[in-house]
């Protein structure tokens, strides 16, 4: 019989009461999350800053995450770190230690919430053609930074998409100024 390898850790099958279902691993929940958003293990492992073998040994049930490895995905899959570990095999020790809450997102996605949240308000409110313009203005200019400090390939995307978006509605709204502004306003401009 072949020792083990000292980083495995081993556990005791989780207890269960009679009658109820088994604790679902805590590995096949990151998986199952992962899976929902669609990123790979290199991905998953690049956001948390571990190596795609330490996510595979997680998910295949070969090591339990660290405190701050599930904090890290509990935010990731926007989450309570409590409510990824809940009825799992993760040891209660271990969840004891969690923080409550954990930082739910990026500034990416904080910053492109913030743009729709602004733009929606700006339509309903019926916002002056001038007055969308130096919004857009302004946000094309944070849109051009966020793009700048992106490190993550999808949010890099996200953000050239939003920048696409203003600068197509921007140009749309210069057109309408321009169009505004009459032959005669032309005339005087000259």
């Amino acid at each position: 019989m072949r020792p083990e390898p000292d980083h495995v850790e081993r556990r005791p099958p989780p207890r269960v009461a009679r009658g109820s279902a088994p604790a679902e691993s805590l590995g096949r929940r990151v998986a199952d999350h992962r899976a929902k958003l669609g990123l790979t293990q290199q991905e998953l492992a690049e956001r948390l800053g571990i190596s795609r073998v330490a996510v595979s040994h997680v998910e295949a049930g070969l090591s339990e995450p660290g405190e701050r490895t599930v904090t890290l995905l509990a935010g990731l899959f926007k989450l309570e770190p409590h409510e990824l570990v809940a009825g799992t095999t993760y040891p209660q020790a271990k969840a004891d230690r969690l923080p409550v809450v954990a930082a739910r997102y990026t500034e990416v996605e904080h910053q492109l919430a913030l743009l729709a949240a602004e733009r929606a308000t700006a339509a309903d409110a019926g916002a002056e053609p001038a007055a969308s313009e130096a919004m857009l203005v302004r946000w094309r200019a944070t849109l051009g930074l966020l793009r700048d400090g992106a490190w993550d390939r999808r949010e890099r995307e996200a953000v050239r998409e939003a920048l696409d978006q203003v600068t197509a509605e921007l140009t749309l709204i210069r057109g309408e100024l321009r169009g505004r502004s009459g032959p005669a306003t032309r005339r005087a401009g000259r």
